[in-house]
């Protein structure tokens, strides 16, 4: 038995919006449900522009740059005012703000 062309298609639509929809939806308990990753520090950037040194002074070597809003993972270490973002990696944590919800010490 052939199916009218129509209904074929639509059939199909319908096939397709729920593998999409079962896709997109969340596992149970998973919005309550934390992770290690959660917990981990991450900030957001306030400057226009922010320099990433290579030691937490002002004069240290520039290794890179951050624009307003980007993130970045971070430790938990402030030292003469700047947060150790990672291995040689330190930022003015004036400028740096902890991400809602994340342990930035």
């Amino acid at each position: 038995m052939l199916l009218p062309k129509r209904a074929m298609m639509v059939g199909g639509a319908i096939v397709g919006l729920a593998v999409i929809y079962s896709m997109s939806v969340d596992p149970p308990n998973s919005a309550t449900t934390p992770t290690s990753s959660d917990a981990k520090c991450r900030m957001a950037v306030t400057a226009d522009v922010l320099n990433v040194r290579s030691a937490p002074e002002p004069n240290a070597e520039i290794v890179g740059k951050y624009k307003t809003g980007a993130e970045s993972d971070a430790e938990n270490v402030v030292q003469n005012g700047f947060r150790k973002l990672g291995e040689n990696r330190w930022a003015s944590a004036e400028f740096l703000k902890p991400l809602q919800g994340r342990n930035c010490g």
